[in-house]
């Protein structure tokens, strides 16, 4: 809520009868200025130490004398368009993009007062600011301590809603089809159970899959297994994914919607996408590049993290909104990791789930990765299409956006991916922010020049033409590559490389790592073919195998 001048007066004044400062209280003078980075971390203390007391706001006043408690008034940003960025400067920097409920400024007798209204951290979220957690001991600004971190990440255990049962629900409100599905799933997840699982009955499948718990029907049964109609046993929550079509002046043009069972209905929802066929010719080069707008596989991990991930307490639906040049997914809830980069760094399963219990029996069922890499995947996936990478918007507090682009944005940068394979993959993020003018780091603009990776000067950057300039000749060649391929060889080693980065491959996987690598002169079937017997060769020498 908004207070009023009055009301504002009244809180003050009750905050300085306190007789010290505490947990959730902060005063200072900042008679002139106060430095940002302190901002921040008040602002990550006192949020966290008011989640662990139980309060839904802290305040940080200036103006005020934090040992007499008396007004002396602050000239911190007097300028009230300065005072209102606040909000986005401390966001860009603090977990999920949280920031001050408010920013109150009031003007009394004895001097300007800046009142922040502080909120707690979310619960089962710990708010950290420039990825660190602060914590308060008793007056004084600390780190928040290891115990502090697990009492508040145990909150969002507590509660799962996806393992919650549904009264009076039964396994006839299951969809077979999607029953028999979820056999097929299991048992590609888990060969060595396959004769077992054959002779299980339904019931003890779904047992031992995860999705229902000792029989009963749990709100995750029905999100992925529930037969249509069931939905309405999980009211007042949603269960609903939109597919929306829109033109490029953003006016709809077609919709469907899909309920349960999301194991059957996800890869409907994906059908409708049009996938078409591109083809771009780089400047200098003959030979043009020909794919298709989207890869399959990073439509179906961004949809199918929509589904682990919503919160489904908000009553909010999934939807896919579909232009002629991007794929949208939104889901409502805050993006627990805080950080996308963060977790592609991790690169390890999450600290913190949402639904728990659901993405455990996703997992099972094939749909979502239990190694945590899924994100940092799509990203590498993107990178080898030479696309632009994923943008996930979390500037609104309640939905997480997801944009996957299927159109090339900058040539340049196109180019230098094609050009230059000595990028590592946090160097080609830094140019993707380029080349989509989002402003990086000073220190992060300089490594990117010493690699003569862009050209400008500071902020007013892009992606270097110099380089793809100069490198004609070798973009020609990287062309030619694409249409003979390289020796197997380079395409065993690659097979290898990517198991011992993550342990074993699906087929899939190596399709996805060698597919559009091999020569485009070979039809897919060809390629196919050609995967099987570069599969067969590194099996026959014992250096992979088949489990």
């Amino acid at each position: 809520m908004n207070y009023t001048d009055q009301q504002l007066i009244e809180i003050l004044d009750r905050l300085r009868s306190q007789p010290a400062e505490n947990e959730i209280l902060e005063f200072k003078e900042a008679k002139n200025g106060y430095d940002f980075s302190k901002i921040g971390y008040y602002f990550s203390a006192l949020s966290n130490e008011a989640n662990l007391k139980g309060q839904p706001t802290a305040w940080l006043i200036f103006g005020i004398d934090d040992k007499t408690h008396q007004i002396v008034g602050s000239k911190f940003r007097r300028n009230q368009k300065d005072l209102d960025s606040l909000k986005g400067e401390i966001a860009n920097k603090s977990t999920n993009q949280i920031t001050f409920i408010e920013i109150y400024e009031l003007i009394l007798p004895e001097g300007r007062v800046v009142m922040f209204q502080i909120p707690s951290a979310p619960q089962g979220i710990p708010l950290a600011f420039e990825g660190h957690y602060y914590g308060r001991n008793g007056g004084s600004l600390a780190a928040l301590n290891l115990e502090e971190i697990e009492r508040i990440r145990i909150q969002n255990r507590l509660f799962d809603w996806s393992s919650f049962l549904v009264p009076n629900a039964t396994i006839e409100d299951l969809e077979p089809e999607a029953i028999e599905k979820a056999r097929i799933e299991f048992k590609e997840k888990y060969p060595a159970k396959k004769n077992q699982i054959d002779g299980w009955d339904d019931a003890t499948f779904l047992n031992k899959a995860k999705i229902t718990l000792q029989g009963k029907i749990t709100n995750a049964a029905i999100i992925l297994l529930g037969r249509p109609e069931s939905s309405t046993l999980l009211s007042p929550s949603v269960a609903m994914i939109s597919w929306i079509l829109k033109d490029d002046k953003n006016r709809e043009k077609d919709y469907k919607h899909f309920g349960p069972p999301y194991l059957l209905n996800a890869k409907k929802v994906l059908e409708n996408v049009r996938n078409l066929t591109i083809r771009h010719l780089p400047s200098g080069t003959i030979f043009p590049l020909e794919t298709s707008q989207y890869d399959p596989w990073v439509l179906r991990e961004a949809l199918n993290n929509c589904i682990a991930h919503q919160d489904y307490t908000l009553y909010g639906r999934i939807n896919v909104v579909e232009t002629p040049s991007k794929v949208l997914f939104t889901n409502v809830g805050s993006f627990l990791p805080g950080n996308v980069e963060n977790v592609i760094r991790q690169d390890a399963p999450q600290d913190v789930y949402r639904n728990r219990f659901l993405a455990d029996a996703m997992v099972n069922l094939n749909m979502i990765d239990v190694q945590g890499g899924g994100i940092k995947k799509m990203f590498e996936t993107q990178m080898r299409r030479f696309f632009p990478l994923p943008d996930y918007d979390f500037s609104h507090s309640d939905r997480v956006y997801v944009t996957i682009r299927g159109e090339i944005i900058d040539e340049r940068y196109t180019q230098l991916l094609i050009a230059r394979t000595d990028l590592d993959l946090w160097s080609i993020i830094l140019l993707d922010k380029v080349q989509k003018n989002i402003r990086i780091d000073k220190e992060k603009f300089l490594l990117l020049k010493a690699k003569g990776a862009v050209e400008g000067r500071y902020p007013n950057i892009y992606v270097s033409s110099l380089i793809a300039k100069s490198t004609a000749d070798e973009v020609e060649k990287s062309q030619y590559s694409k249409q003979r391929g390289f020796n197997d060889d380079h395409y065993r080693k690659m097979i290898l490389d990517y198991i011992k980065t993550y342990g074993s491959a699906t087929r899939k996987d190596i399709d996805l790592l060698v597919f559009d690598l091999l020569p485009q002169i070979l039809s897919p079937n060809q390629k196919k073919d050609k995967i099987d017997n570069l599969i067969r060769a590194l099996r026959k020498t014992n250096l992979i195998k088949n489990t």
